[in-house]
């Protein structure tokens, strides 16, 4: 049986975030048709252990996740010629424990993570593939500011140089594979991954709530959060007991807003698939993409609709058929739609969760995962 390590950054059983989310649905999806084993950065102690993340369990290696040397690092992107990110997470441990395993093929989530494989004695000598997740450059484009103009250019430089040395490369957007393609990655394609379909919200039993989710530390969530504020009144206009309610972390030392009448900024809750049973649809009138659209996957597990803009939506119109409102006009009127009218809002779930379960008999995103493999045994064209 073909042997993939994955080489993840962050730890898959005791971290959470988008990335990390999609990174187990990997893993679970090759283990169904090869012998895996992870290697993560971990804030956990370093060593050798089996967690529960995949069935019958996934053999982990963990490796010490160093704080922050911004000497170093600066030093690092100077001698070498890299980004930050790039030296940040190319590290003598991530190297020698690549070197220990005897795996067919090396599955890098994120392209950083492939620089410690590129320096070990099995670059050349193994597969080798990268799943971007997304375009780190474009991430700290639209997040980090001037920090973030300087380095884009230097991080688009980075995935390209190490996409264009891999077997093949994953994307989760249609536009980020057809750009690699355009930039002489011409083994790059579209992952088909969402995620597994659970319980079925039921709609029908929903009052006329909207639910905003997300942490507002990212930037492109903390701008949609107060765009959703700003259109609010007008989606609740003439609707008494229409009710907006925003879930996720605040923004680091931000003050609160004005909030409009009938808006509740829950932050956590305890159990937000139990919240999430109990809300009409799923708003998110997001402007500035780049990051993974777990938000929207977990609404298309479970059948709850969304209102989404087409930054916020990406790829899944093609995935899912779900449809996208960029003009406020349309956006507030959908809104209202969901809320005034539950047969509508009812069908929009199930049609929604029907696409994302066919999706799964079909086994695209299995399929997608075990393609990418493949490719990781071919040689580089």
């Amino acid at each position: 049986m073909t042997k993939v390590a994955f080489l993840v950054s962050k730890d898959p059983k005791t971290e959470h975030g988008g990335d990390v989310e999609l990174a187990r649905v990997a893993l679970r999806l090759a283990a169904e048709s090869y012998d895996i084993r992870a290697i993560c950065l971990s804030d956990e102690p370093p060593g050798d252990t089996t967690v529960d993340v995949v069935k019958g369990g996934l053999r982990l290696k963990r490796i010490v996740q160093h704080p922050v040397d911004k000497v170093g690092l600066l030093t690092g992107a100077i001698r070498k010629r890299r980004s930050l990110v790039h030296i940040r997470f190319d590290t003598d441990e991530l190297v020698e424990a690549i070197e220990a395993g005897d795996d067919d093929v090396f599955f890098c989530e994120h392209n950083y993570m492939a620089e410690s494989f590129i320096r070990s004695k099995h670059f050349g000598n193994k597969g080798f593939v990268v799943n971007t997740i997304n375009t780190e450059s474009q991430v700290w484009l639209a997040t980090r500011g001037l920090l973030g103009k300087i380095e884009a250019p230097r991080l688009l430089r980075d995935e390209l140089r190490v996409a264009k040395l891999a077997n093949a490369v994953g994307c989760y957007e249609i536009e980020e594979a057809e750009m690699y393609r355009a930039n002489g990655v011409p083994g790059a394609r579209f992952m088909e991954v969402t995620l597994p379909p659970i319980e079925q919200i039921d709609i029908s039993q929903s009052g006329q709530r909207l639910v905003f989710l997300g942490g507002r530390d990212w930037p492109p969530n903390e701008e949609a959060f107060h765009i959703a504020l700003r259109l609010w009144p007008r989606i609740a206009e003439g609707i008494p007991n229409a009710e907006l309610c925003i879930v996720g972390a605040k923004k680091t030392g931000s003050t609160d807003p004005v909030y409009p009448d009938r808006v509740r900024d829950l932050g956590f809750v305890d159990d937000l698939p139990a919240f999430l049973k109990t809300c009409r649809a799923l708003m998110a009138p997001i402007r500035t993409g780049g990051g993974v659209r777990v938000k929207l996957l977990d609404s298309a597990s479970q059948g709850l609709p969304v209102v989404g803009s087409g930054p916020a939506v990406g790829s899944l119109t093609t995935v899912l058929g779900m449809s996208t409102y960029d003009d406020d006009d349309e956006f507030v009127a959908e809104c209202r739609r969901m809320l005034l009218d539950r047969d509508v809002a009812v069908k929009a779930g199930r049609d929604l969760y029907d696409a994302n379960r066919t999706h799964w008999e079909q086994k695209r995103p299995q399929k997608a995962v075990e393609a990418l493999v493949q490719a990781g045994l071919q040689p580089v064209r």
